[in-house]
């Protein structure tokens, strides 16, 4: 009974963007690959499938038992756009089912991952932000905004995946490809400057720039990726309109990402090397994990494309700080779940 409590507890407080655990896993997964890292990558390609399952399970479970708890998620602008993990973490396994030759595993994905997004792309931003007083919601405005933007450009790229091996389907994935890629590039602009109003006209305090701000690198990131698969699309009149646009558009994108890296890095220092906020473990963490493997898989992707070698051996290299931050951020994870499985209740007095 009291691990059945435990769970129960465990599901009723779920953070909504802890599916960045499977993007984050699931990334670096197939950078790993794209490096010849064919053990490690399977390894992780196993964390990100268990991950997703039990975070499925969660989900579904929270939603029927505490739909309170889910809504007032949705309506929370610091926590709502994290539904949109759930879109990224299923197309970013698909993307790793590919390469595992699992080709009707992530159709499924897609499918699912691309209804899920047609319903939270309109239905999070009305719930946050017409619901709200603008102000108010725009002063709670934080780096997991950029989330919005993954879940588009995560459609992109399995689509774009998919697309060169389908036979009736490819002009539908690649429509689907272009218009998710179009539409997640005007959603980071978007983001960009509601989360850079937010900065500029509200006050931050050393404790407000946490690590969901590293999504801002990963949004660009997977632009870049979603970019390189548009651009390498077979579909004859998609390819031939987009190529040069989706080209040039990748390498704005990973510019803007390698020149957020060190802004990251020291908004880090300034936070918790001069401010000394402390760092613990939060779910948030791996959506600062996921921009590292993601920064990597696009620079290997991007590189190997336009044979821009030099872009390529960044990504190579990246990919094992990527690797070091995510075991230390599992490790992490573990300790967390132990701590609170091992805790025991207060006793109520008699």
């Amino acid at each position: 009974m009291r691990v059945l409590d435990r769970a129960r507890g465990g599901v009723r407080t779920l953070a909504p963007v802890y599916f960045a655990l499977v993007m984050a896993s699931g990334a670096i997964s197939v950078a790993l690959h794209a490096a010849d890292r064919q053990t490690l990558s399977r390894a992780l390609f196993v964390v990100a499938s268990v991950a997703y399952l039990v975070l499925l399970a969660m989900t579904i479970w929270r939603a029927v038992a505490f739909p309170r708890q889910v809504v007032a998620d949705a309506r929370d602008p610091q926590r709502a756009f994290g539904f949109f993990t759930v879109v990224a973490g299923s197309t970013v396994l698909g993307d790793r089912l590919v390469v595992a030759g699992q080709d009707w595993l992530a159709y499924v994905l897609l499918v699912a991952a691309a209804a899920v997004w047609l319903v939270l792309g309109y239905l999070v931003p009305w719930m946050t932000l017409v619901r709200h007083d603008g102000p108010t919601a725009l002063r709670r405005a934080d780096g997991s905004w950029f989330i919005w933007a993954v879940a588009s450009q995560s459609i992109a790229v399995l689509a774009g995946t998919l697309e060169p091996g389908a036979d009736h389907a490819q002009h539908g994935l690649a429509f689907l490809a272009f218009v998710a890629w179009a539409v997640g590039c005007f959603l980071y602009v978007t983001a960009v400057v509601l989360v850079g109003l937010r900065l500029v006209l509200y006050e931050v305090e050393p404790a407000d720039f946490g690590p969901a701000y590293w999504v801002a690198m990963g949004a660009a990131s997977i632009t870049v990726l979603a970019g390189v698969r548009v651009a390498a699309m077979q579909t004859d009149v998609v390819a031939d309109v987009v190529h040069d646009i989706a080209t040039g558009a990748s390498l704005m994108f990973w510019a803007f990402a390698s020149w957020l890296f060190p802004v990251l890095v020291a908004a880090g220092w300034w936070r918790h090397g001069v401010h000394h906020v402390r760092l613990t473990y939060q779910p948030a963490l791996w959506s600062m994990v996921f921009p590292l493997g993601m920064y990597a898989l696009a620079s290997i992707s991007l590189g190997d494309a336009d044979e821009l070698s030099w872009i390529a051996a960044v990504g190579r290299a990246e990919v094992w700080f990527a690797l070091a931050v995510w075991v230390v951020t599992f490790a992490a994870m573990c300790v967390h779940l132990y701590r609170g499985v091992r805790t025991r209740p207060a006793r109520t007095a008699p």
